[in-house]
């Protein structure tokens, strides 16, 4: 079932089809009537689809957007049949708060924000709730509530993470009050004093504990670099690991061991070097998914999203239209004058598989820093540059692989 998502401004939430900003002032129920009224006035959409412009006078003065989005089945989705979930949503625009495992300490232990600021990852903690709700064993049928994201770096698994928080605190915003999103910092729990470190990591999770003693909140734990708090303590009994690694890593089995028990928590950790880490971690997590590099068409996304932000700020300009891949299908990628600028980035986004996403992210601006002409410049002048920037990128990549 397709959803419609509404956003507000300044604080609620989203899910599967509609995406939009609000004043404070303005209820759900206004929204949810306005939104109602849009799609009304609109008998098919075409994939993921976005309304940015509207006529509706409520809707252009207090909305940013309204997106259709994460559908399954057919890509031309008619809205006269759908049943329609409309979630609406804020954004929080607070900076995240430190939390620090003592009162006079100084340093950081976590990052801390309020929410909200892949389908089968979204089921998976749909179906830890249900089990929970519907009181299954958890000695017969096991679940730790532990996700292991794994690939090489660049790829986007902690954007990955905090994306996949931030929607889950959207849909589940009527099961919820409200959400929060707890960022480890792992090199704070090291202590340059013998024995300290497994104290530190207990102590941080007694503090994640009071966040999930909240049954109005869903909580979610972010480990970045989850190998640097959980090494193998085989290599730590080996002598090429640090004794104290042993203690770390049995205080953080310990502690997901105690937390998996209650229903509002999910753990979301990423790694690099996945051959680091101590078995009996990997063990426990219910999710091993391994992040590569970016498809071409999760590349032509990137890239459409750039320039239609570039096209926004005026930076290109004049704006003109790009086409989604789902309408280029629609016209079998035939070239014309409609489809030729939209093809030209499909090459683009073709040609640099490969570059991990965070490189991908950057090539719009080197593209405008090296090889722009000018402060604006039109679409096909602008993909031209990205061209040369990707160019040089592949270059600047191989260079370093000959150098290791």
């Amino acid at each position: 079932i397709p959803c419609s998502l509404a956003h507000f401004r300044r604080g609620i939430s989203s899910s599967d089809m509609m995406n939009m900003h609000l004043e404070y002032s303005h209820t759900v129920s206004e929204v949810r009537t306005h939104v109602l009224s849009l799609l009304d006035r609109h008998s098919t959409v075409l994939g993921s689809y976005t309304w940015t412009e509207f006529d509706d006078e409520f809707l252009a003065k207090n909305v940013e957007s309204v997106s259709v989005a994460d559908l399954t089945g057919p890509k031309l989705v008619d809205l006269k049949v759908h049943n329609l979930c409309i979630h609406i949503f804020s954004l929080n625009d607070d900076s995240p708060s430190m939390l620090a495992l003592e009162e006079e300490e100084e340093l950081s232990a976590a990052n801390h924000w309020l929410l909200p600021a892949g389908d089968y990852l979204l089921d998976y903690v749909s179906t830890t709730i249900f089990f929970s709700d519907r009181n299954v064993d958890s000695n017969l049928i096991a679940w730790n509530r532990v996700v292991l994201l794994h690939g090489p770096p660049g790829t986007g698994k902690t954007s990955l993470c905090k994306g996949l928080a931030q929607k889950l605190s959207i849909r589940l915003s009527g099961r919820y009050a409200h959400s929060q999103f707890v960022e480890i910092n792992s090199h704070s729990l090291f202590s340059k004093w013998f024995s300290e470190s497994g104290k530190l990591v207990t102590k941080m999770f007694q503090k994640i504990q009071e966040l999930i003693d909240d049954k109005d909140a869903l909580v979610f734990v972010l480990i970045d670099e989850v190998e640097s708090l959980t090494a193998s303590r085989s290599a730590a009994q080996a002598g090429t690991e640090p004794s104290d690694a042993i203690r770390v890593v049995n205080s953080v089995l310990t502690q997901l061991d105690q937390i998996k028990r209650h229903p509002n928590v999910v753990i979301l950790t990423t790694s690099n070097v996945t051959e680091k880490i101590d078995l009996a971690f990997v063990d426990r997590a219910d999710i091993k998914q391994y992040i590569g590099p970016p498809s071409a068409s999760a590349i032509f996304h990137i890239y459409l999203s750039c320039l239609e932000e570039l096209m926004k700020r005026h930076i290109i300009y004049p704006r003109q239209q790009l086409l989604s891949l789902e309408e280029l299908g629609t016209m079998n990628f035939m070239e014309s004058d409609v489809t030729r600028l939209s093809l030209t980035l499909r090459n683009l986004a073709q040609r640099s598989v490969g570059l991990s996403g965070r490189a991908l992210r950057k090539i719009p601006f080197l593209a405008h820093a090296l090889y722009g002409k000018s402060s604006t410049l039109t679409v096909e002048g602008f993909l031209k540059a990205m061209e040369r920037a990707v160019d040089k990128q592949r270059q600047e990549q191989a260079s370093l692989v000959n150098c290791v």
